[in-house]
């Protein structure tokens, strides 16, 4: 039993890399492909350029992907601040934005900004947006994720707009966020959303596509008959 569990852990981003699906959308810049990549990491592809969030490397190959035009990191967690995802995609005209924790945390090279604030890169806005618990603490009784250290983000292909959660539960900040046309939402206790919450936050944003990322476990067809009808859920 050891011996097959060693072989899992060491064919597991193999595994990873053939479930990866491209799925891509139009947008006013250009078209847009989408690409999860296992755990909470995400990749972009537009006009080009190649964008990542999270990059994990203990669920994904990133020898074999792209190199990094952008990445976004939501907070300092190892499984979203990876370096050895990092190192396999970086080079020296990567652009990286990011948390203060983040950069405090042994990346001076980013930029890190906080939630509300906004950058431009590239023609595409980035916007960052709180992620936090509202009810899931450690034992210790702190929140796993305290508000005002993540970030998720927003980002703007002029109209076309697609929001990455982080890890967060269904804050109140997401009524303001305005029209979503794609949306990432984590669902991984305790740390992020119960079944409930995840299917409030989609009712809030009411995104025209929704992704669920960051889980263990997913009911996606208990899940999929409680969502509004036109929201497509990938």
């Amino acid at each position: 039993m050891k011996i097959k569990l060693i072989i899992l852990l060491l064919t597991l981003p193999l595994f990873a890399m053939a479930q990866l699906r491209d799925d891509i959308y139009s947008t006013p810049i250009g078209q847009l492909t989408v690409t999860q990549l296992n755990h909470s990491s995400i990749m972009l592809k537009i006009n080009g350029k190649v964008i990542y969030i999270d990059p994990y490397e203990r669920t994904t190959n990133f020898s074999d992907l792209p190199k990094a035009d952008l990445i976004l990191i939501t907070h300092e967690h190892p499984d979203h601040f990876d370096k050895k995802a990092l190192d396999k995609i970086t080079t020296d005209k990567t652009s990286i934005i990011t948390t203060a924790t983040v950069v405090a945390a042994g990346l001076p090279q980013a930029k890190a900004i906080k939630n509300g604030d906004s950058q431009t890169w590239n023609t595409i806005e980035i916007k960052a947006v709180p992620a936090y618990n509202l009810l899931h603490k450690r034992p210790d009784g702190n929140f796993y994720h305290p508000k005002g250290i993540g970030n998720g983000y927003i980002l703007s292909f002029k109209t076309f707009r697609v929001y990455i959660a982080g890890d967060t539960e269904n804050i109140p900040e997401m009524a303001t966020f305005g029209k979503i046309d794609i949306a990432f939402l984590p669902k991984n206790l305790p740390y992020t959303m119960t079944d409930e919450q995840f299917i409030e936050a989609a009712k809030t944003l009411h995104p025209k596509v929704l992704y669920p990322y960051h889980y263990s476990e997913l009911n996606r067809e208990a899940l999929s008959k409680l969502l509004p009808k036109d929201i497509e859920f990938k």
